[in-house]
């Protein structure tokens, strides 16, 4: 089973690593840096320039469970029930039994670990692989929702310092309740074999 297929989404690559690389990306486009290096850390600039960067809780969130719907989705797949029973993205299903504990028994997409990029239907709004295949990395760092939050905000950020990032999304490792819903977030510091990024910017 292999993870660095042409057509594979990238894993194994650190926050800091991935905002160089958009850093590298918005050079190469004539655009704006979106990220400072500070102390071998790389820090969001604020105000957002132009320049490519990691998509926010608050977008990521927005274009995977709000956008083009009639409410907030609960699962990727269309309906409310559990477990899917069309094929929808790339989970843990039968073709992984041989390296994961946990499966979908009944599901399969034909893929043991990550698959190609875009190639399962989109989103209501033609997003690819917003579940499934790899979780995502996000921009903002991970704090708890404050209990009875009720404050609107707008274009929210995150936390300006922190030390794990907010992850998004269930991966090709994900078959539980839990993992597979469009609300579950995640956190982490480290680089995983499930873990990529997805990039995003502002538009003038």
């Amino acid at each position: 089973f292999r993870l660095n297929g042409d057509d594979q989404p990238v894993v194994n690559v650190r926050w800091d690593d991935a905002a160089r690389y958009l850093n590298w990306l918005s050079k190469r486009e004539g655009l704006p840096a979106a990220y400072r290096e500070e102390n071998g850390k790389m820090q969001l600039i604020r105000p957002v320039t132009t320049g490519y960067r990691l998509p926010t809780e608050a977008e990521w969130a927005y274009t995977a469970r709000f956008a083009g719907r009639d409410g907030p989705a609960r699962y990727p797949w269309s309906g409310e029930q559990f477990p899917p029973v069309r094929i929808q993205g790339n989970y843990a299903d039968a073709a992984a039994d041989p390296l994961l504990p946990l499966i979908l028994e009944d599901y399969q997409d034909g893929h043991a670990v990550s698959a190609p990029v875009g190639g399962f239907a989109p989103n209501p709004i033609g997003l690819h692989d917003m579940d499934g295949n790899v979780a995502e990395w996000i921009q903002d760092y991970y704090s708890v929702y404050p209990r009875g939050a009720a404050r609107e905000a707008v274009d929210p950020l995150g936390p300006e310092e922190g030390r794990h990032h907010v992850v998004r999304g269930s991966s090709w490792r994900d078959s539980g309740i839990s993992e597979l819903r469009m609300s579950y977030r995640d956190y982490s510091e480290r680089p995983r074999d499930d873990l990529g990024f997805r990039i995003a910017r502002y538009r003038k």
